[in-house]
């Protein structure tokens, strides 16, 4: 019987793994698409003729005070060095200037400065020398709000006037305290608004699919009740935030109007980000099981990520930034340690989870080492990490599903333990007792009877005496399983004693049922079967009877006239054992009145 249901579930299992597969396969590839359309990559950036990367076309030199002005900086211009490759200014309050002599530009088109990965510099001034020779100035940066740029984007983006060409655009830059490590593009109009549509489709599917990925996870929480979901749905919350401040989207489409907290909203959510993941580790993973220490440490280190925003900002100085970056690599390494370690311990699903905090843990070096100053603004620094989360989230999400599922039906299995016999799986005396009290008040109140049988295996000790107690158990297990196959699904089989087994058939019953399905039961007992040897068929013996009868009346006390009626019946078939010629004793019980019924 079980076979006939394992079947489909397994089809059905299997079909929506693959699904499951499909849609994430689906997920990626639409995101890789998109990262690849959204930016030019780097070898192919000279030969594009409309996205120019001029870095190292332009000469630079350190202002110390920050407060030299355009003519100032325009008079110490024998003080520039060439830019030879890219680099990162760790400024330290000082103002980067930097020179660009731009070619020949075709005067039809609309052509811009654009400075990519800017989304985190604190101020950019744009001065370009206009037909009156007074300077024509373009603000942008993170000490602005977004709205007051003077071309709002995601990045600091100015508008070149062609026609005052040729002679040189000047641009300033500030930023504190993180290291800056500008990559000037110059490019032309038609393709910064395809750059735009890619970089936006992109980054709104990503945030589309992560707020799916959130809701799923919510429902998993209030489905299984467990933390770690809530954990998992903090985790993303923050993942979603931080890319969103970190791509520059948040600063131009959700607040455009805070400077302090566009400027404020990456390194916060990073740290929110690195704590929740550090939380959701420990939930995942039950530290706590393994070692109560660890747990507490565990704990205190996720705290700290998320109590940390608060001197970072108070305080601000390049130690703090370098505190910020120490926090997030070392949350990495103890994540990742996490998992290893309690799957060692024995815990199945941390070494998944490793796995699939692998795609941020290989992406999150590109961003930390930019910000570090090691790196200069990419393609890598920017989206790596957008891209493994992208991998990641689903993944875990996957694989906490599988955990919880496990975990669920491990309880399901426990609680049925407390209602069911452990070696045949039937239900256990009070269900069986509570079951007949119903069946007999439904057979009062509508004026018709149901069955009860008591079966005992008959031969069990001879099956244990020749093949052990193991064959024996094997056939009580073969025996409960014959007996349900032959009474109907709102029936009840019991193991009321060690060899002895309860049948109620619910009502209503028609004369002679009772009959027919002892002589079924007899017959299943001597089918032959696989389990079990070939000479040692299984032999039962029964007594019947129908509730209610004049002669078992139940009381108010339903209790005790259950167990005095089960008592008759095992007496009944004691009596029946010491005649072995028969196997089947009807009780010739009267039956009661039936309730006058309502009018």
């Amino acid at each position: 019987m079980a076979a006939l249901y394992d079947a489909p579930m397994t089809r059905f299992s299997l079909r929506a793994l693959w699904v499951r597969c499909v849609v994430a396969c689906w997920a990626v590839t639409l995101l890789w698409t998109g990262a690849a359309l959204a930016q030019t990559p780097p070898d192919t950036a000279a030969a594009n003729t409309s996205q120019i990367d001029i870095t190292l076309q332009s000469r630079f030199w350190l202002d110390p005070t920050a407060e030299a002005d355009i003519d100032a900086v325009v008079a110490r211009d024998a003080d520039f060095t060439a830019l030879d490759q890219h680099q990162a200014f760790q400024l330290r309050g000082a103002a980067l200037w930097m020179r660009f002599d731009l070619p020949a530009l075709d005067p039809g088109k609309r052509w811009y400065l654009m400075l990519d990965g800017g989304a985190f510099t604190d101020s950019a001034d744009f001065l370009q020398r206009g037909a009156d020779q007074s300077w024509k100035r373009q603000v942008a940066g993170d000490h602005l709000p977004v709205s007051q740029w003077t071309r709002p984007d995601r990045s600091p983006v100015f508008a070149i006037d062609v026609e005052q060409l040729p002679g040189p655009v000047w641009l300033r830059l500030s930023n504190e305290p993180s290291p800056l490590s500008p990559r000037i593009y110059l490019i032309e109009g038609d393709a910064l608004q395809n750059k735009h549509v890619w970089t936006y489709l992109f980054i709104g599917g990503y945030l589309g699919f992560g707020l799916l990925v959130m809701f799923l996870g919510w429902v998993h929480a209030r489905l299984y009740a467990d933390r770690a979901f809530v954990a998992y749905v903090i985790y993303v919350a923050c993942m979603l935030g931080f890319q969103v401040a970190f791509t520059g989207t948040g600063g131009f489409f959700f607040w455009p109007d805070s400077a302090w907290w566009n400027n404020a909203a990456a390194p916060i959510f990073m740290l929110w980000l690195t704590a929740a993941g550090i939380w959701f580790v420990r939930e995942a993973c039950a530290v706590s099981r393994y070692h109560p220490l660890v747990d507490k440490l565990v704990l205190a280190w996720s705290a700290l990520g998320f109590l940390y925003p608060i001197p970072y900002l108070a305080i601000g100085t390049p130690a703090m930034f370098t505190l910020l970056n120490l926090y997030g690599l070392l949350s990495v390494l103890l994540s990742f340690t996490l998992c290893i370690w309690t799957w060692r311990l024995g815990e199945k699903y941390a070494g998944w989870l490793a796995l699939g905090f692998l795609p941020v843990h290989l992406g999150y070096p590109f961003p930390a080492l930019r910000a570090a100053g090691v790196l200069p603004d990419s393609w890598a620094t920017q989206y790596a990490v957008l891209i493994g989360s992208a991998i990641e989230i689903p993944l875990l999400l996957y694989i906490l599903h599988r955990r919880a599922k496990e975990f669920s039906e491990n309880r399901a299995r426990m609680r049925a333990l407390d209602s069911a016999d452990p070696l045949t799986g039937l239900t256990i005396r009070p269900v069986l007792y509570l079951r007949m009290r119903d069946a007999v008040r439904r057979a009062r109140r509508y004026g018709h009877q149901c069955g009860v049988f008591l079966v005992e295996l008959a031969n069990h000790g001879d099956i244990v005496s020749k093949d052990g107690r193991e064959t024996g158990d094997r056939a009580l297990v073969v025996a409960a399983s014959r007996l349900s196959r032959v009474v109907r699904d709102v029936d009840t089989v019991c193991r009321i004693s060690n060899t002895r087994f309860a049948v109620l058939v619910e009502g209503p019953l028609r004369p002679g049922t009772l009959k027919v399905i002892a002589q079924h039961i007899v017959a299943k007992g001597l089918e032959q079967g696989p389990t079990l040897p070939p000479d040692m068929p299984l032999r039962f013996r029964m007594v019947s009877a129908l509730l209610p009868s004049q002669d078992m009346p139940f009381s108010e006390d339903e209790e005790n006239d259950q167990k005095r009626f089960m008592a008759q019946l095992h007496k009944e078939l004691d009596r029946l054992a010491e005649d072995p010629k028969k196997t089947v004793l009807h009780l010739p019980f009267a039956p009661s009145e039936p309730p006058a019924m309502p009018a």
